[in-house]
């Protein structure tokens, strides 16, 4: 395989959408459990501190309960570690611009630590992937902190109460666990269950029932067979087609991502497990698979009613009794230390991009609005900050929302505000309700969870006394409009050019982990040659019989190289002032790559697939 990278002419300035970022999308089928999370976890603290007449001591509290809004899809085990993770990091990020606040009161300087601070949260968020909110929310409360009125004496009490808020929010965080302890890992083999019902919905969109059995009888000849009809088709099904297996495919490895997140597996998780599998089968053979089955399955796993158990077939028990057993050690066998640190420096170079784009963005928006006279920069800071997305395109469209959610949210401030005036308690129940709005909305679209967010962070601002509203509102707009043009303004100045190179790096694990399954394949086929998909350097005939667990390994690595190449492509996809990215070889490796994976699949005996078929 040749290590030259192709090169490729410039592409034009891509078009901004503005229109679709608005739109709404379906809720999360759990939008209500970080809202009533955040509730739970803000409301205990802060109505306690309303009862000790110390609300001016708030904003240290949210710091700690707002911690609870992290971590919600992870299996319970794993959520504990991440929370507890999120909980530190929020206290070391608070100490800091507490520190800060308390040895200068030069609004440059804070602003300054505020923008190193954003580019902070946004590298390790991203880095290590801890999801919604991202790192907003630590951007938030660390900028609200650096305006603070503070003394050095002051910080170890304020930062005892955060401290403890945020054991409180990770008590909240796990208390649904006590209820049902296999809650996220049911939740994510039922989305697996569907995107392969999707899948298969969309295969037979593509490649009618009759062709279907003309392909079952090709054999392999039939794969080739799909891609000639899809090129005699054009572009007729076929995108759709594309986008649904990859979704199917990134589904099913967070599935396992979920169930591999510990290493207990008790009967429970062994069931999830079989379903898991049910989803990879339906990938394999979308042509022999029931959706209705995948969907009715997908249906059982929610509430608390028993986990189906489909039936598995002798090649099944191996599949779970193997590859499980063996990925449930994890890394530790072998050189997993050293394949963590290497994923941790080789994640640092994509975010450098990200990470500089934050910085520069968000001190100058805090420059810019203290050019202004605007008395609270930090506002326009954490607009900026909360702009930048994995490209361009994105960030554009998070600008958007961002000013829409905004501007309406401040017309529901001047309305909700002579309410919230009436009293303390009325200030703190305001707030309350719009937590739980922000967090029940976000899903739909980020501009409809902005509408609750912005009053909620004006009411915020007045638990050290009440403010007049028209300077709150007038404050909060010109640093919306301000953060969000000088935030995107230094995102097109900061470029990401090295994104189609990342690509390039994605398609050659690809190409790798997939020769591998495939010499696997070929080495399992005793007197066969090379197996399917398998190209030069695969193998040209039988080898040494792998060891156990050896091909499930190596199809495990290949979905994860899929899903990172699909995710890649989409990056680089929103990029501008770029070469023009390799679509049609990023189309050829997913298409062989999975390829081989159904071959994997098909390893595993005709039980399994019969299973599928029953």
């Amino acid at each position: 395989m040749s290590s030259a990278r192709p090169r490729h002419r410039a592409t034009p300035v891509r078009r901004l959408p503005l229109a679709g970022a608005l739109r709404l999308n379906r809720p999360s089928d759990i939008w209500f459990k970080p809202a009533l999370s955040v509730v739970v976890a803000v409301g205990v603290p802060n109505l306690t501190l309303l009862a000790l007449g110390r609300l001016d001591l708030a904003l240290y509290s949210m710091a700690g309960s707002l911690c609870a809004l992290y971590a919600h899809n992870l299996p319970y085990a794993a959520r504990g570690r991440a929370l507890a993770r999120v909980v530190l990091g929020m206290l070391a990020s608070v100490a800091i611009a507490l520190v800060a606040a308390s040895l200068t009161s030069s609004a440059v300087v804070l602003v300054a630590v505020g923008a190193l601070l954003a580019a902070a949260h946004k590298a390790v968020t991203d880095l290590t992937r801890i999801g919604p909110p991202g790192p907003v929310i630590f951007t938030f409360i660390s900028s609200a902190s650096l305006f603070a009125p503070q003394t050095l004496g002051q910080v170890p009490g304020h930062l005892a109460l955060a401290a403890a808020a945020g054991a409180w929010a990770w008590l909240v965080g796990m208390a649904p666990g006590l209820v049902r302890p296999h809650g996220p890992e049911r939740r994510a083999t039922a989305r697996a269950l569907n995107a392969a019902a999707g899948y298969v919905d969309a295969y037979a969109a593509v490649f009618p029932a009759g062709e279907r059995g003309e392909r079952g009888e090709r054999g392999e000849r039939g794969e080739r067979g799909e891609r000639g009809e899809r090129g005699e088709r054009g572009e007729a099904g076929g995108p759709g087609h594309e986008r649904a297996r990859a979704a199917a495919a990134a589904a099913v490895h967070a599935a396992w991502q979920s169930l591999l997140a510990t290493g207990a597996r008790p009967e429970p998780r062994r069931a999830l497990e079989r379903l898991v599998v049910r989803a990879e089968v339906a990938l394999a053979a979308p042509a022999d698979t029931d959706p209705a089955r995948l969907r009715t399955w997908a249906r059982d796993l929610r509430g608390t009613r028993p986990v189906p158990r489909p039936e598995p077939g002798r090649d099944a028990d191996e599949l779970l009794g193997v590859e499980v057993e063996l990925l449930a050690a994890g890394p530790a066998a072998g050189n997993g230390g050293k394949s963590r640190k290497k994923r941790w420096t080789d994640g640092l170079g994509p975010l450098l991009p990200l990470a500089l784009r934050t910085a520069l963005g968000c001190a100058l928006a805090g420059y810019v609005s203290l050019a202004l006279g605007v008395g609270r920069p930090y506002w326009a800071l954490v607009t900026a900050a909360s702009l930048y997305q994995a490209n361009l395109t994105l960030t554009w469209s998070r600008g958007v929302q961002r000013v829409v959610g905004n501007l309406v949210g401040v017309l529901l401030f001047a309305a909700v505000a002579p309410l919230a005036h009436l009293g303390p308690a009325a200030l703190v129940l305001c707030c309350l309700a719009f937590n739980f709005g922000a967090e029940a909305l976000i899903t739909r679209n980020y501009w409809l969870g902005s509408v609750c967010v912005t009053p909620m962070a004006l009411l915020i601002t007045e638990f050290t006394g009440f403010q007049e509203p028209g300077g709150l509102i007038t404050d909060r707009v010109v640093d919306t409009l301000v953060g969000a043009v000088v935030g995107f303004v230094a995102a097109v100045a900061v470029t990401n050019r090295r994104a189609g190179d990342r690509i390039e790096d994605a398609l050659d694990t690809v190409e790798h982990a997939r020769e591998n399954a495939a010499r696997l394949i070929a080495a399992e086929r005793p007197g066969s040659g090379p197996g399917p998909g398998s190209g030069p350097g695969s193998g040209s005939g039988p080898g040494p019989v792998p060891g156990p667990g050896a091909l499930e390994a190596a199809r495990r690595r290949l979905a994860a190289a899929l899903v990172e190449l699909r995710a890649t492509t989409d990056a680089a996809s929103g990029e501008w002032w770029q070469r023009a990215l390799p679509q049609e070889r990023v189309m050829l490796a997913e298409q062989a790559g999975h390829r081989t994976l159904a071959a994997t699949v098909r390893r595993q005996g005709p039980h399994v697939l019969e299973d599928a078929e029953a």
